[in-house]
């Protein structure tokens, strides 16, 4: 599903977002120990031994970075708690239940597009080509909406976890899990495009927080966040982190550290600086840590994690010897669990004037609480200063009995 938000003509497009479960894998149980062989015939033998125990069954592994990693043991309420798989199939428009969803006064939603699954990123090119990455799938997809007719376009295939997207001056680029690349002149090549160029590959391999999320700044250079390698891993120096490369692959460096793991940031219209969501430790509690909103002020800041969340957290495991006030605090906490996505700076003309030059966050909501909190798109209204005054719900209905 591609819903997209209108008021009179200003659209606002959004992909939708779904978690991933990772199966768990058994070691093989050892065979149960044989009978020891029949003691000898005389009466005067010994008693047969007592056979040996059989050794129990070895617990689940599960694999390197799983989100269950770290769920308490024998609590009835956790174990319920798992990440929700995605659909296999795109539910066909007519399923799609934009009926029940609920946005403020003047405003309407509608389905853009149906029929591309897993979308996670969405980008618009300067022709009105809708871009669609994912994050499970191996394509690309342009959406082109033609004589009231919609067509779906794969423009890139073969590719593993294309989920970020980043489009600029008519080059589109694609961030996999390991690698980005480029396609130029995208939108005159819809119906015959070329493989793309691979322009940066230094990137760990890591599954768990691999998936990308990439834009373009103000500075004409390409951002990309490289997460933690698990749910709460004292990771190395390549990876908890914001980086920025410019267009052509080259000039890497790191614009900010501590960072667990941001699929979504933008540029303040006003002050250029960078915004981020974060998403912070699972198990803890159900109520702690809240996710963050960040503000990068300095090439270089450290938010936190993995030895301090929220700002005021020190972390159980890694915080010894630590104070939170070595790290810079979150503009906003974003709710328990919330999981924000993708935001961006609202820069139109055509929403109510209070909608201007503010954040509007798409929560994927919390799978590890029992209590769900988020599935929503929120809105974030700022101060002058570049602080936060004010978290307020934009789009709901998304969540359903709990």
């Amino acid at each position: 599903m591609i819903p997209c938000f209108t008021v009179q003509r200003s659209i606002l497009l959004a992909g939708t977002i779904a978690g991933v479960l990772f199966a768990a894998r058994a070691f093989p149980q050892q065979p149960p120990a044989s009978e020891p062989p029949a003691a000898a015939p005389p009466a005067a033998a010994p008693p047969a031994a007592t056979p040996p125990a059989a050794t129990p069954a070895a617990p689940q592994a599960l694999p390197p970075g799983s989100p269950l990693i770290g769920r308490p043991q024998g609590n009835e309420a956790a174990a319920k708690l798992a990440p929700v798989a995605p659909p296999p199939l795109p539910a066909p428009a007519d399923k799609l239940p934009t009926a029940q969803l609920k946005l403020p006064p003047g405003f309407n939603i509608e389905v853009y597009a149906s029929g591309v699954a897993n979308a996670r990123s969405v980008r618009v090119g300067d022709k009105g080509t809708v871009f669609v990455g994912t994050r499970l799938g191996n394509k690309v997809t342009a959406i082109v909406k033609k004589d009231g007719k919609t067509e779906l376009k794969t423009i890139a295939s073969g590719l593993y976890r294309p989920n970020g997207l980043a489009y600029h001056n008519g080059t589109l680029y694609i961030a996999e899990l390991s690698q980005i690349s480029k396609i130029d002149n995208i939108e005159n090549v819809l119906d015959n495009p070329p493989k793309p160029t691979v322009i940066y590959n230094d990137l760990p391999k890591d599954e768990a927080h691999g998936w990308k999320f990439i834009a373009v700044g103000p500075d004409n250079k390409l951002y990309l966040e490289v997460g933690q390698p698990g749910n709460n891993v004292l990771h190395d120096k390549d990876h908890g982190q914001i980086r920025r490369i410019n267009l052509d692959g080259t000039g890497a460096e790191v614009v900010a550290r501590g960072v667990r793991h941001s699929v979504g940031f933008d540029w303040n219209p006003v002050t250029k600086q960078l915004y981020f969501s974060d998403n912070g430790r699972d198990w803890l509690s159900e109520d702690i840590p809240q996710d963050e909103l960040n503000r990068v002020t300095k090439v270089g800041e450290h938010f936190g994690a993995p030895f301090c969340y929220q700002g005021n957290i020190l972390d159980p495991e890694f915080g010894w010897g630590h104070s939170c006030r070595e790290f810079t605090p979150p503009v906003a906490l974003t709710g328990p669990h919330s999981a924000g996505l993708g935001l961006r700076f609202y820069t139109g003309n055509m929403f109510p004037k209070e909608y201007k030059n503010a954040i509007i966050l798409a929560r994927h909501g919390s799978w590890n609480r029992s209590n769900k909190f988020g599935g929503d798109v929120a809105l974030i209204k700022l101060n002058k200063d570049g602080t936060v005054r004010s978290i307020e719900p934009f789009i709901t209905g998304f969540l359903v009995d709990n």
